[in-house]
């Protein structure tokens, strides 16, 4: 699966964007959806997930009640609303595809390539 993720731009603390993540090639359907975010100088780290049906999501504490990760089946997309966004959010976000068993973690396999969000102060 190809994703394609936009969305990204520059915006003031406190703000809000939204960002999608296109797939082509399979249905995303097919697979649990997630969004990670890497800062300048710091590794990758995972933000949020979303099961193949919607019915399961995950956070990490950092975004909780701040950010909602949604999908939509019938346009092959995956979002990610981001409210309430502080300096520290700052970074580009990749979009992914992969699997998430019942009981298990979700893991990813298929990268879109990053977009960019600064949050200015």
């Amino acid at each position: 699966v190809q994703l394609q993720a936009s969305g990204g731009g520059l915006v003031q603390a406190g703000g809000s964007l939204r960002l999608s993540c296109a797939a082509s090639g399979r249905t995303f359907s097919s697979y649990a959806g997630g969004w990670f975010r890497q800062a300048p100088g710091k590794e990758r780290e995972f933000v949020a997930a979303i099961s193949w049906s919607g019915s399961r999501t995950s956070y990490t504490d950092s975004v909780k009640g701040r950010f909602t990760i949604s999908r939509d089946n019938g346009k092959n997309t995956v979002f990610l609303q981001m409210n309430s966004l502080k300096p520290m959010d700052t970074a580009v976000y990749y979009c992914a595809a992969g699997q998430w068993t019942i009981g298990g973690a979700p893991t990813f396999g298929s990268w879109g390539q990053g977009t960019l969000v600064t949050v200015s102060s």
